[in-house]
């Protein structure tokens, strides 16, 4: 009985395992094939997930900062800064290979004067001449030149570090460069300016460069939503020029990461603040639907950028008030309309040429009874370069009939002068009259 038993229990192990064989040689194979490609898969596998991972982290990391154009660590370089390091690094190259060949490297730079400035009427502002100089490495050239290349450095610094100086930072800086320091502000300041006028031919202007000004722009009030995404955060501020109450908002630094929403007809750039500070008062931009702009005298870089990439982004005319008298048309009207002399290689992103004159004309002072002061030498002498030597105002004979109607009269006269028919008279009367005549507005 055991014995059968014992049989019959190694007769079901037997065919058990044939019947396991016949599986196992069917998918040994299989399973051999599979194990492989699983290894494979797993490895391809962990060779991508810490790819993943590190762009994850970048992602992360540099997500609000390249939105922006921010270059830190996990950003990406906005495609304008990336065009500037790259002119950077390529110019401070070309000296490198001059060396290393024995070759004495140079820079040129465009003469900044207006005798090298020609106005193209096309355009519309002052175009830089092919006039040049050439700073040459030599014994008696070697610290300029080391200056000019260590200011080009600290910009490259500054725009892969997301950051800024102003002139005042970066003759500080220099105090750190031994024998290549500026002994003076004007002496760091003339350096930056060349190396402004270099670049400036390849379309990169100063604040591209992270060199910004000192003082903050003219201030705004009306029919505009200025859009500020914060440069640290990335967070966007939107910021209503209507709800400043008495006070206004102050054009920063640099304007170029700004944005605008308006529904406004045009901008009224104001030469004075006691002007801009009775229309902003009595909102006269919501009676015009316009934007008010204080200049503040001769306008800032950024209140000039600011008024032409407003103007250019929404569309919108732009309006000049300034006093009557040769200062207010050559150094406040024509700069802000054409560009500068000694600036003419920044003029194709500074100048606003879809300017027209609204302010006191001669006509004016002898139409509106205005009261006025005589002129003086310094007056005289600058209305006379105006028309002699000035290429705007030789282009344009009303201007030339204005300034000649001016010195005839002997007199000046300011924004100010109109108070005498009463406080308000300029938004009650005069403005409004002269808005109806745009097309007698002086160019």
């Amino acid at each position: 009985m055991a014995a059968r038993k014992k049989n019959a229990t190694r007769k079901a192990v037997k065919k058990k395992a044939a019947r396991r064989k016949p599986r196992a040689k069917k998918k040994a194979a299989p399973r051999k094939k599979a194990s492989k490609k699983r290894k494979t898969a797993s490895k391809k596998a962990a060779r991508r997930r810490p790819a993943r991972k590190k762009g994850a982290r970048k992602k992360a990391a540099g997500g609000k900062l390249a939105k922006r154009g921010g270059i830190r660590s996990g950003g990406r370089r906005a495609a304008g800064d990336a065009k500037t390091v790259r002119l950077i690094v390529d110019t401070a190259q070309e000296i490198k290979e001059d060396i290393l060949k024995t070759r004495k490297p140079d820079l040129e730079f465009p003469i900044r004067s207006l005798g090298n400035v020609s106005y193209s009427e096309k355009k519309g502002y002052f175009e830089i001449g092919k006039q040049t100089k050439t700073r040459t490495l030599t014994v008696n050239t070697v610290r300029g030149f080391a200056q000019t290349l260590r200011l080009m450095g600290l910009s490259k610094d500054l725009i892969e570090a997301n950051d800024f100086a102003t002139k005042r930072d970066a003759y500080y800086q220099s105090k750190n460069w031994d024998s290549a320091k500026f002994d003076d502000q004007s002496e760091s300041d003339t350096v930056m300016d060349d190396i402004e006028a270099m670049f400036s031919m390849q379309g990169v202007s100063r604040e591209q460069l992270r060199y910004v000004p000192d003082e903050h722009g003219g201030a705004v009030a009306g029919k505009l939503t200025v859009i500020d995404p914060d440069l640290e955060t990335g967070q966007v501020e939107r910021i209503d020029c209507t709800r400043f109450g008495s006070g206004a908002y102050s054009i920063p630094s640099t304007v170029e990461h700004l944005s605008f929403e308006t529904n406004a007809k045009f901008i009224l750039a104001i030469e004075t603040g006691g002007i801009f500070q009775r229309l902003q008062s009595h909102k006269f931009w919501e009676r015009e639907n316009c934007i008010l702009v204080s200049l503040a005298g001769v306008p800032t870089r950024s209140t000039r950028r600011f008024i032409r990439k407003l103007s250019d982004d929404c569309n919108l005319a732009v309006f000049a008030f300034v006093d009557c008298d040769p200062y207010g048309f050559s150094n406040i009207y024509r700069t802000l309309k054409v560009g500068s002399g000694n600036a003419a290689h920044i003029s194709q992103f500074f100048s606003v040429p879809q300017t027209h004159y609204l302010g006191v004309t001669p006509q004016d002072i002898i139409d509106y009874e205005l009261p006025t002061h005589p002129l003086l030498d310094v007056d005289i002498k600058r209305a006379k370069d105006a028309l002699k030597n000035d290429p705007f105002f030789k282009a344009h004979k009303p201007w030339k009939k204005a300034i000649e109607q001016l010195v005839s009269m002997g007199v000046r006269a300011e924004q100010q002068s109109l108070a005498m028919w009463g406080l308000n008279y300029v938004m009650d009367e005069y403005l409004p009259a002269k808005l109806k005549r745009v097309k007698d507005f002086l160019p």
